[in-house]
């Protein structure tokens, strides 16, 4: 397992950005933390209810590239528990037929950091359609009535993420969206080792201080579920980091660093190998949900 991330002080610098509860400063009204057999090693699930009653699970799962390709199969079967109990939650029962789940892919599928939601999309199986052209064959298969779109972004479109799946869910009517997107962590260690789910939704780029409409239940109408994989740090919170790391003294930075770092000209920064993490961490997210909501493997 890679090292344990450093532990978020209470107190942040105004450029500290992260997309993860995990690292977040605001301390946790509730977590439980549970170890469970996942291939190759074990993965560590961290779930935190927040003080306004706000809930997220973390899958610390290791560095997914290091990972064989024999692990795939168990962290989806991991993951597919994990989405079924939230969303059950989210519901009040079980996520059966004849539920309707649309899952929105969010991100710019020509940058591949940010290209998860609609990698994940692409790797899915709706079965939408069926229930409309051929029920003998919906109703043998046994599963939610699941249906995807892909949003892309402001800047090819013209049209708020936000917007495309607001209209979307006024003609699928589903009784859970869930927003696939990819996130920005604090640490280094975090990126594309961590899968997240929370019960509130996402508002897309908000991790790197590009925030969006949100997409939520108060924007869509109905209940959202934010699932995520971390990609990218933003820089003057990885210098942070590192710095906290030396053991310095961040509290009281030099006014010179503490200026640059307030600056806002920093970069996002992502692994040299982000074309595999992109591609893995697509087939996981679109295994798990297949299985929580689909067909299965098919």
């Amino acid at each position: 397992m890679p090292a344990k991330p450093t532990a978020v002080p209470s107190q942040c610098p105004d450029f500290f950005r992260t997309d993860l509860a995990c690292e977040s400063p605001a301390p946790a009204a509730e977590t439980a933390e549970e170890t469970l057999p996942a291939g190759s090693r074990p993965v560590t699930v961290t779930r935190r209810k927040e003080a306004d009653g706000g809930r997220s699970v973390t899958l610390s799962l290791g560095r997914i590239t290091e990972r064989g390709e024999g692990d795939l199969p168990h962290l989806a079967g991991l993951l597919a528990d994990e989405l079924r109990r939230m969303a059950a939650s989210l519901l009040g029962r079980a996520p059966d037929p004849p539920c309707r789940i649309l899952v929105a892919g969010l991100g710019n599928p020509a940058m591949t950091p940010d290209a998860i939601g609609p990698g994940t999309l692409r790797r899915m199986t709706v079965t939408r359609h069926l229930r409309v052209y051929d029920q003998g064959l919906f109703a043998a298969l046994g599963c939610c009535e699941l249906s995807a779109i892909a949003p892309g972004v402001l800047g090819q479109t013209g049209m708020e993420s936000g917007e495309l799946v607001k209209c979307a869910v006024a003609l699928v009517k589903p009784h859970l969206t869930v927003a696939v997107d990819a996130l920005a962590a604090a640490s280094c260690e975090r990126l594309s080792s961590t899968v997240q789910i929370n019960d509130r939704g996402v508002s897309p780029g908000a991790g790197i201080g590009n925030r969006r409409m949100a997409i939520t239940a108060e924007t869509l109408g109905c209940p959202v579920m934010g699932v995520g994989i971390p990609t990218v740090v933003d820089s003057a919170t990885l210098v942070w980091d590192a710095l906290t790391r030396a053991g310095m003294d961040t509290g009281s930075l030099p006014p010179a660093l503490e200026e640059v770092l307030n600056g806002g000209r920093s970069f996002i920064v992502a692994p040299k190998d982000s074309d595999e993490v992109v591609e893995l961490s697509c087939r996981l997210l679109a295994m798990g949900l297949d299985r929580a909501f689909g067909v299965g493997e098919l």
